[in-house]
């Protein structure tokens, strides 16, 4: 693994996106890639993902970071007492399930809730977003919304390509790839399964889906 020292982070993840998203074959709007790279940006600083616990209403050095799960921020945005907050929660909801399914899919493994549950819950956060965004804002953002319900899937596979640059794969990550690509149809699992030598069988998720 080699370190790569970048000037402007924002530019970087513009250019890395790009790439990946040409070579899993995904086609987005512009502004939906634009809006997926503000998305990268902001999560780089650890503050702007995690919540801080904490103390008498006190945020201290001490204070400890957390995920909030993604069904208590289900249930927040909608029992929210506005429709801005609403929306603010359900988009916050797609860009948190966005970030962590595409950053760190591989750390699902040994977890109870696994990558194919961040999906489900990104997915439906972004379509409801795009659904109820008002008249007023504009057909752009319901497009982006509804570009990324409707792709989540691919623009995960391509956030999962930058996140894995110059990563070499074990037997253990073979066996990941496959049960991700059983549980969420991935098809950049499937090519890196096959490069790796192994066939996925349809089979598999046929029995699954039944």
């Amino acid at each position: 693994m080699t370190i790569q020292t970048v000037a402007n982070l924002k530019e970087f993840f513009r250019d890395a996106l790009h790439d990946a998203l040409s070579h899993q074959h995904v086609a987005v709007e512009g502004e939906t890639e634009h809006y997926v790279v503000n998305v990268l940006t902001m999560f780089s600083d650890a503050d702007a993902l995690y919540e801080r616990h904490s103390h008498n209403g006190v945020h201290t050095r001490d204070s400890r970071t957390h995920l909030k799960p993604l069904a208590m921020m289900l249930g927040e945005a909608l029992e929210a007492p506005t429709s801005e907050a609403r929306f603010r929660g359900l988009q916050r909801l797609g860009d948190v399930s966005l970030f962590i399914a595409g950053f760190f899919s591989a750390g699902f493994a040994r977890k109870l809730v696994d990558i194919d549950y961040h999906i489900a819950m990104g997915g439906r956060a972004y379509g409801t977003r795009a659904d109820s965004c008002p008249p007023a804002r504009g057909r752009t953002l319901r497009q982006v919304f509804a570009e990324l319900a409707m792709k989540f899937v691919p623009v995960v596979d391509a956030l999962n390509e930058i996140s894995e640059t110059a990563y070499q794969h074990s037997d253990r990550d073979r066996l990941r790839l496959y049960e991700l690509w059983v549980k969420t149809g991935s098809e950049r699992s499937r090519q890196l399964l096959r490069k790796l030598g192994v066939e996925p069988a349809p089979a598999a998720r046929t029995l699954l889906a039944h």
